[in-house]
């Protein structure tokens, strides 16, 4: 069965070379926190320029993915290290197709959006030289939800899929591959109503499809 492992938020603003200061180090809270549109209570986004917002309110990651990277570093990777709100277990986090629809715990339904964008934030975060390419190359960002309807969420919540669309394109397929005809998909999808891509997505995929046909 899915269900949450922890629900994390925010343990301190730290600074960062690049954008001056991050919210990326999140940490588990052993209580139930209401989601609401813009995300967990009591988290922030430093840089709103690329987190946050109503369709990036949520990030989820899965155990099964931080084993192997706890694995391949040679160290322990605890819930919201990688800036996560939900650490899942027994989801395919990164296997889910984009738009499709979770229902966690009793009410709290979350549709996902987009997967993760490792940036050097992360990278310095991490102390790994090359992390970014690291993270990349293994496949499995984790991904980002929009808020359908809010609810507490605490964890061992079960995790649900209780509608998936039938584009097909998952979040780490789209995310190591970007193929011209996973784009075409996506956004025939969103033209006839049965998704509703993030503007920011649905802006690169119009664009890798052009590059793609040029």
């Amino acid at each position: 069965m899915a269900e949450v492992l922890a629900v994390c938020t925010v343990h301190q603003l730290l600074p960062d070379r690049g954008i001056g200061v991050t919210a990326i180090d999140k940490r588990a809270v052993g209580k139930p926190l209401r989601v609401r549109k813009l995300g967990v209570h009591g988290d922030v986004q430093a840089d709103r320029r690329w987190h946050g917002g109503t369709d990036q309110a949520v990030y989820a990651y899965a155990q099964e993915d931080a084993d192997w990277f706890a694995r391949d570093l040679g160290r322990d990777i605890p819930p919201g290290l990688f800036g996560e709100n939900l650490r899942t277990v027994g989801a395919d986090v990164s296997g889910a197709v984009i738009g499709e629809r979770w229902l966690v715990g009793a009410r709290t339904l979350l549709e996902v959006t987009s997967p993760r964008n490792p940036c050097g934030t992360f990278e310095r975060r991490m102390g790994v030289k090359g992390w970014v390419e690291r993270f990349r190359s293994h496949g499995a960002p984790g991904t980002y939800f929009r808020v359908v309807r809010s609810g507490d969420v605490r964890g061992g919540d079960t995790i649900e899929v209780v509608e998936r669309p039938d584009h097909g394109v998952t979040i780490g397929g789209w995310f190591s591959g970007s193929r011209p005809e996973d784009a075409q998909a996506l956004l025939d999808a969103d033209a006839s109503g049965a998704i509703r891509l993030q503007p920011d997505l649905r802006r690169h995929l119009g664009t890798a499809l052009a590059l793609a046909r040029s």
